[in-house]
């Protein structure tokens, strides 16, 4: 329940971010957008975000067409990475095998630098 919530809050923060904060702004017009989900591994909880300079959408699973994909071992996992999403957390869950990147690493790097901004 705790990891719903929160994947809820990320997309309430994102658009509230679109909306104040022009660096926030700037940035996803130079990316023209980005689709990206977050994911336990059996895919219990999943929620993806479609951000486009115009406006920024989620919605619960997982589609096909995405950029990027993080999946987690498991809810306690994603929620001891998300409370503090710096690059060596991710990088540390990734080479314990507790987070996987499905999509290109260039496209995790774009994020990053987004969600500085919130």
């Amino acid at each position: 329940m705790k990891l719903k919530l929160t994947l809820w809050l990320l997309g309430v923060m994102l658009k509230r971010a679109l909306r104040r904060k022009p660096r926030f702004r700037e940035q996803l017009e130079r990316m023209r957008g980005l689709d990206w989900g977050i994911a336990t591994e059996d895919l219990s909880i999943a929620r993806h975000y479609r951000m486009t300079p115009k406006g920024i959408s989620t919605g619960k699973g997982l589609p096909v067409d995405l950029d990027l994909e993080l999946r987690f071992r498991d809810q306690a996992t994603a929620l001891q990475v998300l409370k503090k999403p710096t690059q060596q957390a991710f990088l540390d869950g990734m080479m314990s095998g507790n987070v996987r990147l499905v999509g290109d690493s260039a496209d995790m790097n774009k994020l990053q630098k987004l969600l500085k901004y919130l």
